[in-house]
């Protein structure tokens, strides 16, 4: 037994690293024939079946006070394959020993060395199921290079990390096959730090399925078989992204509609969700995060499973079938996904392998203060390798067609949210993190590379420059960038009492400034209706009915204005109370015919718009809107021009920011002939009073700001018109 006092010491300490040199069937060290060794903590008795003929080789001898087991088989030389036949009391049990896979071990270690650095993370690490000959089982696989030993724990070894030690790689990643474990099986790493520490058991970061908290552990998914049908969808011409019409509904799946207190499945959301987003006219779904993540009070924004739809609303066929039903109805899904930090959970991503692995091993960078988050070490290749290879399993393995990166600024900028003294420079003495900077430059070329009709989005808060614009001409190369400014001065803007709008007029039009200077997207999201901020209704002043007016007027201007839209849910219905994460939607509402007006101007916000090119086709180029008149600050009145590429296609949008009618107002157009109302935020339909020109006017031969032709109008209160241009009179150039 002294030969392996060793061996046992680490066995039963589960510190062992390289249980293939020792464990399983291997030449005798005398030369004799074969030799068995094998590690069976509780069990009375093994034999040992020859798996090709089923013959019993014998029973297996356990060594003196000890759960190891060997068997001496001196007239066989060539190895082959076995099971064994283990007792407990009563119970018998016949499984294959894991540790005479080592092929397939080194088979995988081939194959891998050529994928990770391909972002390939997931197909290199985690759980799959592949075949042994005919042996089935779970292969795992998981990073932990400084990493004293990894064993596999789970349901089916009784959570006991003696039991299935893994092999150590010199690539870092530590693998073991382990026969009959099979999908719907719970697992995950128990890791010792390089002191020999025991840490908290580790959850899969590749997994693709989770348990729910408390007990958050991997749960071993089978084979992709899903049937997709949408090939149609992802076979379709896209075109230019920044001329088409993208007009996004922004939805936490959690709170969207609940049975009793239960939320949505996903394939309640594929039939409910779907349906109700597609009669609204949206092009997008956006969702917040459904990366997996324990605690549900974060929105999905501190998620630990980067490659796993979250098991709270069923399997990851479930949400690839919602994808699937968004494809078929026309919808595009955009995804929420946050590589800017991760949580402090044990069972997550901080110190993994008792080391920094992931976070930056400084806090003052590696700790974010306003979230008590890990911030990701950038600089890392593995981390850089992980995160995009997430970003790819969400395009091309679950369809979405974009990302929506968060906290964009928060990874630009060493210094952010930190005082003196609490942030280090970089090598050059600034405060821009060059190792972040390098990874989103990374990111985008290998989405657009890899999948050429997906879409990058960053929510980015400052005036970082060139965000939206190409790696190669010095930018970050997102494809569009969420308008923060905007929406800021918008909707402080929209929030004062129109008596003192003339006051703050330049908040209205500020934006036109530097509209052009990205591809944005004007975003009402969810961080405008959480924390105290109230509802967009609810920040609208005045009486119950210009509340309403100021908010339909705000939508009006919103879909005029230059830039991709997007709409959090429940602003659609006006919805009064503050967004509450626990709650489903207030669709009581819609029995007030005031807040069914405003659903209905959504649905034709988004019809027209979608229909009526000159609203999206040059909205990044400045070709494509022109003011009329900017100046009118007295009567807070803001009138402009939007074109499509042929600029014959123009609507002309007048909107009246206070509550008083204007009748016989002028306004200058851009040509001669007959100009259709297409939308009046004041339409009885809407909840309005119905002020409106009967459906269209006729231009006058009358100059109007620094136009020879213009219109005399009716103009609401507390209300925006579009006009469309449909025709040009007899005799006009």
């Amino acid at each position: 037994m002294s030969r392996y006092g060793t061996l046992l010491e680490e066995l039963s300490g589960a510190r062992l690293a390289v249980p293939f040199e020792l464990l399983g069937l291997k030449p005798a060290e005398n030369g004799r024939g074969l030799r068995l060794l094998v590690w069976q903590p509780d069990v009375d008795t093994i034999d040992v079946i020859d798996a090709r003929d089923c013959k019993n080789l014998g029973t297996m001898s356990r060594l003196p006070d000890s759960d190891l087991f060997e068997l001496a088989m001196p007239r066989r030389r060539k190895l082959f394959p076995y099971t064994l036949r283990l007792r407990r009391g009563d119970d018998q049990q016949e499984i294959w020993d894991p540790y005479q896979f080592a092929v397939l071990l080194e088979q995988h270690t081939v194959a891998d060395r050529n994928r990770l650095h391909h972002y390939l993370g997931s197909h290199v690490t985690g759980c799959r199921i592949p075949r042994a000959g005919e042996v089935t089982g779970a292969f795992f696989a998981v990073y932990a290079p400084s990493a004293r030993s990894v064993s596999v724990v789970g349901d089916f070894n009784a959570w006991d990390g003696r039991r299935h030690p893994m092999q150590s790689g010199s690539d870092g990643i530590w693998r073991l096959f382990l026969p009959g474990v099979g999908p719907g099986a719970l697992y995950k790493y128990e890791v010792r730090a390089p002191d020999g520490e025991l840490l908290p058991r580790k959850a899969d970061p590749y997994a693709r399925f989770y348990e729910q908290s408390p007990g958050n552990a991997s749960i071993v998914c089978g084979p992709d078989n899903f049937q997709w049908q949408d090939d149609a969808w992802r076979g379709r011409d896209v075109g230019d992204p920044l001329q088409q019409p993208l007009a996004a509904y922004e939805v936490h799946l959690g709170s969207w509609r609940h049975h009793d207190t239960r939320p949505y499945s996903y394939r309640e959301l594929a039939d409910s969700l779907v349906s109700y987003v597609s009669d609204l006219g949206y092009t997008h779904l956006e969702l917040l995060p459904v990366t997996e993540h324990p605690f549900s009070g974060s929105w999905g924004y501190q998620p630990t499973g980067l490659f796993a739809p979250t098991s709270r609303f069923g399997p990851p066929d479930d949400f690839r079938y919602f994808v699937d039903r968004c494809h078929q109805a026309g919808l595009g899904v955009i995804l929420d996904w946050v590589p800017a930090h991760f949580p402090s959970d044990d069972m997550g991503l901080g110190r993994f392998d008792g080391t920094p692995l992931y976070e930056h091993p400084d806090p003052r960078r590696g700790w974010h203060p306003d979230w008590d988050t890990h911030v990701y070490d950038f600089g890392r290749e593995y981390v850089q390798d992980f995160l995009v290879s997430s970003a790819l399993c969400w395009l091309e393995d679950y369809h979405v067609d974009g990302i929506r990166v968060d906290a964009v600024a928060s990874m630009l900028y060493l210094d952010y949210s930190r005082g003196p003294g609490e942030w280090v420079p970089n090598q050059f003495g600034g405060n821009e993190n060059l190792e972040a900077i390098q990874f989103l430059r990374r990111l985008n070329e290998t989405v657009y590379r890899e999948c050429p009709k997906a879409m990058t989005i960053a929510e980015e808060s400052t005036a970082w420059p060139k965000v939206s614009r190409p790696t190669y001409e010095g930018g970050l190369g997102f494809g569009f960038k969420w308008n923060m400014g905007w929406m800021h001065d918008t909707l402080h803007y929209m929030s004062l009492d129109p008596i003192y709008r003339k006051h703050h007029h330049n908040d209205i039009t500020f934006g036109l400034i530097y509209a052009y200077n990205e591809n944005f997207l004007l975003p009402l999201s969810h961080d405008e209706v959480v924390h105290g901020k109230g509802s967009l209704l609810g920040k609208m002043p005045g009486d119950r009915w210009q509340q309403f007016a100021n908010l339909r007027l705000y939508y009006a201007f919103m879909y005029a204005h230059p830039g991709k839209k997007m709409l959090f849910m429940g602003a659609e219905i006006a919805q009064r109370k503050e967004w509450d994460h626990d709650s489903e939607l207030d669709w009581g509402v819609l029995d007030d015919p005031l807040h069914r007006g405003v659903q209905q101007l959504v649905r034709d916000l988004n019809s027209i718009y979608v229909e009526e090119p000159a609203l999206f086709e040059l909205d990044q180029w400045p070709e494509g809107f022109e003011w009329i008149d900017l100046s009118d600050t007295e009567a807070s009145i803001v009138s402009f021009a939007r074109y499509a590429r042929d600029r014959r296609r123009h609507v002309v949008v007048i909107c009246n920011m206070t509550p008083v009618v204007r009748d016989a107002y002028r306004v200058g157009v851009p040509a001669a002939g007959l100009y259709r109302e297409i939308l009046n935020t004041d339409a009885h339909v809407y909840g309005g009073g119905n002020v409106g020109n009967l459906g269209g006017v006729r231009t006058e031969d009358v100059a109007c700001h620094n136009r020879a032709q213009s219109l005399i109008i009716r103009l609401p209160p507390l209300a925006a018109v579009w006009f469309a241009f449909d025709s040009v009179e007899p005799g006009s150039d």
